[in-house]
């Protein structure tokens, strides 16, 4: 099938993947930039120049630019969110922005009769606040509210979720709803503006990190979080439904690992120690940022993708290869200098 979707974030890191592929596929795709003065930068990072992408100035918080996105549009992947590579001073400070944003965007699908609305939503939504180290995480998981230990990103993606999803059911007519949510995306780059996951295999390369502390995360290469996207917006039969995007978990040692057996002389700077817990404690007395990462010390949170593999015939890249795929990126672009 072929059609018309809006994308929006078209400046991002997932986004830009999957207007490719929609592209690629035959489909006409409009997408949201906070400025058109970004258009010719991503269409070059897309390698994308033809009248089947269209670009339209529209942001999370304000309802201009909207109506004419969508309009004409008969999916919406709905990507934008607010991603900090700082923790805020306030939980709102991200919480309201990815709600209102997911909402307002359902508001204006709704108005423009869109038969299809795939929310970008997130692990973070899913496997958090559980209080018992962790484990392996399913589309019936949620991460849990009520825990105070919880961080805001995390509470933002769960809370944009849930009231996209209730909103949905109240007042969504006809739409067809479903959520992808992903792990720590790595892969190849598209331009120098660097995601929080690509940002510590640079930190890595560059040995900012002198040990690995005992943290980890799940391992997704983007072109098939895209993939995964562009399947849940075209497939038949996709109504309330919720897709955990994640390939295997893996310790920051395992990825430094991965970087030094792969790389040779290019990882030089590349730590190969594991940094006791009482260090990371100890330094995060000093440093505040550091405190969500020792609230993560020893835990797992790992997804179980079986489900969008099974109903989907999803499949995905081994993390070494999306892991690579950033390292290569990085040295080639001379991001990193090594």
């Amino acid at each position: 099938m072929t059609g018309t979707a809006l994308v929006t974030g078209g400046s991002g890191y997932i986004a830009g993947f999957l207007i490719r592929q929609l592209i690629d596929n035959g489909w006409t795709v409009h997408t949201t930039v906070r400025s058109l003065k970004r258009e010719a930068e991503v269409r070059g990072w897309l390698n994308v120049d033809n009248d089947r992408l269209k670009f339209f100035a529209a942001d999370l918080e304000h309802d201009a630019g909207w109506a004419e996105a969508i309009a004409g549009c008969t999916h919406v992947a709905h990507i934008a969110s607010p991603f900090p590579l700082d923790v805020p001073k306030h939980a709102d400070d991200l919480v309201v922005p990815a709600r209102e944003g997911a909402l307002r965007a359902l508001r204006f699908a709704r108005a423009a009769g869109i038969k299809r609305f795939v929310l970008t939503s997130s692990m973070a939504a899913i496997a958090y606040g559980h209080g018992d180290g962790g484990g392996i995480y399913s589309e019936s998981d949620w991460t849990n509210l009520d825990n105070p230990d919880v961080m805001p990103y995390p509470r933002s993606k769960t809370v944009a979720e849930r009231a996209a999803r209730e909103w949905v059911k109240a007042e969504g007519d006809d739409m067809e709803f479903a959520s992808v949510n992903p792990a720590a995306v790595f892969g190849p780059l598209l331009s120098d503006d660097l995601s929080t996951s690509i940002e510590l295999v640079k930190q890595l390369l560059e040995g900012k990190v002198p040990m690995c502390p005992d943290i980890g995360f799940g391992i997704i290469d983007v072109r098939d979080v895209a993939d995964l996207h562009y399947r849940a917006l075209t497939a038949p039969d996709v109504r309330d439904e919720r897709y955990v995007c994640s390939g295997p978990f893996l310790k920051m040692i395992d990825v430094a690992k991965i970087l030094t057996t792969n790389l040779g002389d290019k990882a030089k700077k590349v730590p190969t120690r594991k940094m006791p817990d009482w260090l990371l404690k100890l330094f995060a007395l000093v440093r505040p940022e550091l405190k969500q990462l020792v609230a993560e010390l020893g835990n797992v949170r790992g997804g179980d993708s079986s489900h969008a593999m099974k109903t989907l015939g999803w499949t995905i890249r081994p993390p070494e290869e999306a892991i690579l795929a950033t390292a290569h990126g990085l040295i080639e672009r001379g991001i990193v200098r090594v």
